[in-house]
C-alpha cells in the first residue's frame, strides 16, 4: 500500500498566487502526492463580527481584525485556482483544495479534483456533507474536535447520499495549532479504523515530523501536514507548519517506513541478510588437541565463528562421541570427524 501524503499549503500563500506557485514547487520537490489549498468566500464562511481563534490572534497582525477581515485577505479567485491546478500538473503533483461552502464545492467539482477533503469544522454541516456526497467522488474526512458519534453521523450522511463506504478515508486530527503532543491521542486513529471499517490516516498539527511518521508505522494510509515557505511569514497557520526542508525530511522518513512495513509478516531471513548467517553465527570447534578415539566432553568444545559447521544447538549430539582421528585445537568439527 502506498501512503498518500498531502502537503497542506492551506492559506500559507497569504493571498498571493506567486507564493502559491512556490508552495507547489516545494511540495513537488519534497515528494508529496498532493498539494492542497483552501477554497472559500469569506462572506459565505464566517460572519463579519466573528472573533479569531486564539492561535489566529497570536499569529496575525491587527489586534482588532475580525476573522472575516483576516480570511478576506487570504482568498484565491477562481482564476487563481485554475492557474494553480494547471501549474501543479507541470510540476507532477496532484492539485487538491478544501471547500468551505456549497458554491466552492460545486466549483472544485467542475475544476476536476479527484477527491474531496472535508475539514474538521464541517463534519457537522449536513447540507455541506450532502453536497459533497452527491459529487460521487471519494472523500477524505478530518475529525478534529469530533466524538465518535459525530463521525458516525457524518459517515451515515455520506453513504446515504452516494459515497460508497470503501471510498471514505477518515483522518484522526486535533484542531489546535500547534497541537500539544500529550493531546495527540494517536491510538484513536486505530480506534476509528476498527470501529468504522474504513481506511484511516492522520492530519497533523503538532510541531515537527515525529507524529506523522509514527502514524504511518501504526497503519495510516493518508498523512496530511501543513507546510509553509517560511514560518516567520505573517498569517494564521505559518507557525504550526513545516518549512520545505522539514517537509522533505518527513516525506523521506515516511517512504522509508512505508517500505519497512510492507513485509509478509513471516519471520524468516531476508534476501539481504541471508549471506550473513554463516558469518554471524557459530559452530562447534575444539578448544584443545584431541587424540584419536577420545571421548568428547563439554570441556573440549568451544563455540566460534563461522557458523558453517555443526550448530551449537546440536552440542548434546556431540558430547559423548569419539573422534575418528587426532584433531588439533581450533578444528571446526564436522559429523564425519565423529564415530557413530
Amino acid at each position: 500500500m502506498n501512503i498518500i501524503i498531502i502537503a497542506e499549503a492551506g492559506v500559507n500563500h497569504n493571498g498571493e498566487i506567486g507564493k502559491a506557485e512556490q508552495l507547489i514547487d516545494a511540495a513537488a520537490a519534497a515528494g508529496a502526492d498532493y498539494v492542497k489549498f483552501q477554497t472559500f468566500k469569506a462572506e459565505k464562511l464566517v460572519t463579519k463580527s466573528a472573533a479569531k481563534a486564539a492561535y489566529q490572534q497570536q499569529n496575525t497582525v491587527g489586534e482588532n481584525e475580525s476573522q472575516y477581515e483576516m480570511l478576506k485577505k487570504l482568498e484565491l479567485s477562481e482564476e487563481d485556482h485554475v492557474a494553480l491546478a494547471r501549474y501543479a500538473v507541470t510540476k507532477g503533483i496532484k492539485f487538491l483544495s478544501t471547500a468551505f461552502d456549497l458554491e466552492s464545492i460545486d466549483f472544485l467539482d467542475r475544476l476536476g479534483i479527484d477527491t474531496f477533503k472535508i475539514p474538521s469544522g464541517e463534519i457537522t454541516n449536513y447540507p455541506y456533507l450532502v453536497r459533497i456526497a452527491k459529487t460521487g467522488k471519494p472523500v477524505i474526512l478530518s475529525t478534529g474536535m469530533a466524538e465518535m458519534r459525530e463521525i458516525q453521523d457524518a459517515v451515515t450522511v455520506l453513504t446515504e447520499n452516494g459515497v460508497p463506504k470503501g471510498q471514505i478515508i477518515i483522518l484522526h486530527c486535533n484542531t489546535e495549532y500547534p497541537t500539544p503532543f500529550e493531546d495527540v491521542n494517536l491510538k484513536a486513529m486505530n480506534t476509528i479504523g476498527e470501529t468504522f471499517g474504513v481506511s484511516y490516516g492522520y492530519s497533523d498539527h503538532t510541531p515537527g515530523i515525529e507524529v506523522p511518521i509514527a502514524a504511518v508505522a501504526l497503519g495510516a494510509s493518508v498523512i496530511e501536514k501543513h507546510f509553509t515557505l517560511d514560518r516567520d511569514l505573517p498569517g494564521p497557520d505559518h507557525k504550526a507548519s513545516l518549512e520545505p526542508g522539514e517537509l522533505k525530511a518527513m516525506i523521506s522518513a515516511i517512504r522509508n517506513i512505508e517500505k519497512a512495513i510492507q513485509g509478509n509478516g513471516i519471520k524468516q531471513p531476508s534476501l539481504s541478510e541471508a549471506k550473513n548467517i554463516t558469518i554471524a553465527r557459530k559452530s562447534i570447534h575444539l578448544g584443545q588437541d584431541i587424540q584419536k578415539g577420545q571421548l568428547l566432553t563439554a570441556d573440549h568444545l568451544v563455540m566460534l565463528r563461522p557458523g558453517d559447521g555443526i550448530s551449537p544447538m546440536d552440542i548434546k549430539k556431540v558430547i559423548g562421541r569419539r573422534t575418528r582421528a587426532g584433531l588439533n585445537a581450533g578444528t571446526k568439527l564436522a559429523w564425519e570427524d565423529l564415530e557413530k
